[in-house]
């Protein structure tokens, strides 16, 4: 029998790393909140070459640092350590995280805090991140969040409002939303899908067999679902994976044919990096001759565009799949 969530134990699957609850660090617990699960740690293996980067440098990079910090915003490029910060930032665009920076999820893979967020709602969030998309001169701004599974509306009126108000600062701006899945709670998701964003996103991040230690407050067909619903409603859909935590090759070919049943328009596949000793250990780094192979077969499969790299997360290029 599954503990309930605010267990300090969770069921292992066969293989698998045991997931230890942690207090403290990350918030403790309440009903409806898990720690940050804590990985047994195991030595780190060297990244290939391909998985190099270069730091983030620069005076754009710099006055983006300080135009994010001057508006007390949180990007998802610095909560996450997106390895592609230097070069999107370097080329004045970045992701916006609303909602603030603490998560009611524990995903394996994540590097955003988790614990209990604030309560309430910041409602000048929207106009501080239009501000900055404004003054950052972006044509395409994409904007993600935490999941706030304590609010029954998860936080999608904020959503809503800072597309408005995008939209209102600049106009001709094509917007791309990041968003949770609101727990199947179809009346959020709707709010949001109102406001007609030009891609709605939403990721299911690896294949079903790895969600219960990837993804343990998730469900993979709920995800499935968010995008089914959305793409009924005439808007353009994006999905993504990691890759390196264990799946096999058919596994990611029989999630594509998911997607193509649900009508995704943008996949994108990535190299999965654990971002802390904390965080599920990489099983496999994918060679980039593979990511090649999944984006030929994707896309030979019926899904329009595949942007599949060792390097590549949900809002790199983003720009691209409008």
């Amino acid at each position: 029998m599954l503990k309930p969530l605010n267990s300090t134990v969770r069921p292992s699957l066969p293989g698998e790393v045991t997931l230890k609850k942690v207090s403290g660090a990350t918030g403790d617990a309440a009903p409806g909140f898990v720690g940050l699960p804590l990985v047994e740690t195991q030595p780190r293996v060297r990244r290939p070459d391909w998985l190099r980067v270069k730091l983030p440098y620069g005076p754009v990079y710099k006055n983006l640092v300080e135009l994010i910090d001057e508006h007390d915003l949180h990007t998802v490029c610095q909560s996450a350590r997106c390895p592609n910060m230097g070069e999107c930032w370097t080329a004045g665009t970045a992701t916006f995280m609303i909602l603030g920076n603490v998560c009611t999820r524990s995903c394996g893979f994540c590097a955003v805090q988790t614990g209990r967020p604030e309560p309430g709602l910041d409602y000048d969030e929207p106009r501080r991140v239009a501000n900055a998309a404004r003054i950052m001169g972006l044509k395409h701004a994409v904007v993600t969040s935490v999941n706030r599974d304590e609010r029954e509306d998860g936080g999608a009126p904020i959503f809503a409002e800072t597309i408005r108000r995008i939209r209102k600062e600049i106009p001709g701006c094509t917007v791309e939303v990041l968003i949770p899945d609101f727990r199947g709670i179809w009346s959020a998701l709707q709010i949001v899908l109102d406001e007609r964003p030009e891609i709605l996103n939403h990721n299911v991040e690896s294949v079903p067999r790895l969600y219960r230690r990837v993804r343990p407050q998730a469900d993979y067909e709920r995800s499935l679902r968010v995008l089914e619903i959305s793409k009924d409603q005439g808007l353009r859909t994006k999905s993504g994976i990691m890759v390196g935590l264990g799946e096999t090759e058919d596994e990611v070919l029989t999630l594509m044919d998911d997607f193509v049943r649900v009508g995704v328009d943008v996949m994108t596949i990535g190299q999965y990096l654990q971002p802390t000793h904390m965080h599920l250990p990489v099983e496999e780094f994918i060679h980039p001759d593979q990511f090649k192979r999944y984006k030929e077969i994707g896309e030979a499969k019926g899904i329009e565009h595949v942007e599949s790299g060792p390097l590549v997360r949900s809002s790199y290029h983003a720009e691209r799949h409008v």
